[in-house]
């Protein structure tokens, strides 16, 4: 099952998935500069660089973290160009063997949810012939429109051997707006929406213990993740928020489930922005070479509190 040879290869690196979020903000000047001199700066000149970006982060940490996670927002705001800069993002990411989370958030309709899982899982049918694209591995779902709009995930999971990560308590500050409220049977929304995913994930525990139906918990949270935990024993946690929203190791102590785990851990700019400042600032040539040591020292940080 997925979530076991996600686990097994944790085991042989780190709990740790690197985001791939890039803003042109980030990207090294050498690089702008390169394309945009010579293909002007447009929508296909951005793509190329994001991927030449996405490329040398990749080879530097492919061998040291297990997964990493594009999150499609930095690349379809730039069209047509932007998303087969995704694609192409994810078949490099897992021609290195790594496993690929494509942060989508989507949630709706039965209907329309057949169709984003196809897209983004890449099991397609065309007159009634099957067959399969490079597509991630896991996907993100927004759970908001309920159990039917989950469903035809679910299928896909079960026949293709994928696996979904459904939000359950979000890392960002705002998510006490809605997450945080009491119902009238005196439980949070997110406790609620946490046990319809134990529940949901149920049919699809492999033999570590955990469930392809995974949910993503935030690390600047800690009180609630431990609460979340204990509710959902069986369910593999996405960890946002470590790094620059302020999530540390010790803030994840009550995650971890034995050699197991139980939980794959996100930085997004700590890694692919350490070139920039801290500890880690270097040349910008050796972007990639900082990204890599700050995912080394993530993973030193982590294991102190497993």
């Amino acid at each position: 099952m997925l979530v076991d040879r996600l686990i097994s290869r944790i085991q042989k690196t780190a709990p740790i998935v690197v985001g791939l979020d890039p803003r042109l903000s980030q990207i090294p000047a050498f690089l702008k500069e390169e394309i945009f001199e010579t293909r002007g700066k447009n929508c296909e000149s951005v793509a190329e660089i994001f991927f030449a970006f996405n490329k040398k982060i990749i080879d530097q940490i492919f061998d040291i973290v297990p997964a990493v996670k594009p999150q499609i927002a930095m690349y379809e705001q730039f069209g047509a160009a932007g998303i087969a800069c995704y694609e192409k993002t994810i078949a490099y990411a897992q021609s290195k063997h790594l496993f690929v989370i494509g942060d989508i958030k989507r949630g709706d309709i039965a209907s329309s949810a057949e169709a984003y899982s196809a897209a983004h899982l890449g099991i397609l049918s065309i007159d009634d012939e099957i067959f399969s694209r490079a597509a991630a591995d896991f996907v993100t779902i927004n759970p908001y429109m309920g159990g039917d709009s989950i469903a035809p995930f679910l299928d896909d999971c079960r026949a293709h051997d994928k696996g979904i990560f459904v939000l359950v308590k979000t890392s960002n500050a705002g998510s006490r707006d809605i997450q945080d409220l009491v119902m009238q049977n005196g439980k949070n929304i997110y406790s609620h929406v946490g046990e319809l995913v134990s529940k949901w994930g149920e049919p699809f525990v492999g033999e570590k213990g955990f469930s392809v139906v995974g949910a993503v918990v935030g690390a600047t949270h800690p009180d609630e993740a431990a609460e979340l935990r204990k509710l959902m024993p069986h369910t593999f946690f996405l960890v946002p928020g470590y790094g620059a929203q302020g999530g540390g190791g010790k803030d994840l102590q009550n995650l971890w489930c034995g050699e197991n785990f139980g939980a794959i851990v996100n930085s997004s700019r700590g890694i692919t922005g350490a070139y920039l400042s801290g500890k880690f600032a270097s040349c910008e040539k050796d972007f990639a070479l900082a990204a890599r040591e700050a995912a080394l020292d993530m993973k030193a940080d982590l294991a102190r509190y497993f």
